[in-house]
């Protein structure tokens, strides 16, 4: 899952981040109410944390000028104003929920899981390319109904090939994606977790499903 984290007061936002990466979600942050629009216009995410009171451009006019625009991503404000007045206006400016200044971080983690759970509600969560099925639910990978295990990254990785099947995805793609966007795409750790992929999802099988299309990124087909 891919977050966009709106907050100009650099130790909360380093703070937020560090921790959503623990919890295996890519982060990428926003200083300022403009870069926000900006950011959210040219990337896709599954959710925005997005502070009320910012540089340039304010939280509720972000949220105004986001759903107008129609990105309908779920939207968790953050605010030092708890007044019952102020969540309304954040409200009804678009956001689906509302968290005070200073908030556990459990609360924000309780706070991301809903919104996402709720966004996904009308989706079984299961993904299915050929005899491959992967329950993002239950975080659960199977092929020919067989149980393969994998790492987090290794699970968001596939997860990502998965959802684009059949159409290839660049490293860049996947390293916005799959790790945040300050990763140099350009090591060799993406290789190497495509080979771990490789080994796990088509071993022992006639038909492979991962393939690399040279000079332009990878591809996940029956």
């Amino acid at each position: 899952m891919r977050i966009l984290l709106v907050e100009d007061e650099i130790k909360i936002a380093s703070f937020i981040a560090r921790g959503l990466k623990e919890e295996d979600y890519v982060v990428d942050i926003a200083g300022d109410g403009q870069e926000a629009l900006f950011q959210a216009e040219i990337n896709t995410y599954d959710l925005i944390i997005l502070d009320v009171i910012l540089p340039l451009k304010d939280g509720i006019s972000v949220c105004r000028e986001l759903r107008n625009k129609g990105i309908n991503v779920p939207i968790l404000m953050l605010t030092s104003k708890d007044r019952v007045r102020d969540k309304v206006l954040g409200l009804n400016s678009g956001a689906d929920d509302y968290l005070a200044k200073p908030f556990a971080f459990e609360e924000l983690l309780a706070r991301i899981s809903a919104l996402l759970r709720r966004e996904n509600k009308d989706k079984t969560g299961i993904i299915r390319v050929g005899d491959l099925e992967m329950d993002k639910l239950k975080h659960r990978v199977a092929r020919a109904e067989k149980e393969i295990k994998l790492t987090s990254k290794e699970f968001a990785l596939l997860e990502y090939l998965m959802v684009n099947a059949s159409s290839v995805v660049t490293r860049t793609m996947i390293s916005e994606h799959v790790w945040h966007e300050d990763f140099d795409s350009f090591t060799n750790v993406i290789d190497v977790y495509m080979n771990f992929l490789r080994k796990k999802i088509d071993k022992g099988h006639k038909k492979k499903l991962i393939h690399t299309i040279h000079g332009k990124g990878y591809l996940l087909r029956e």
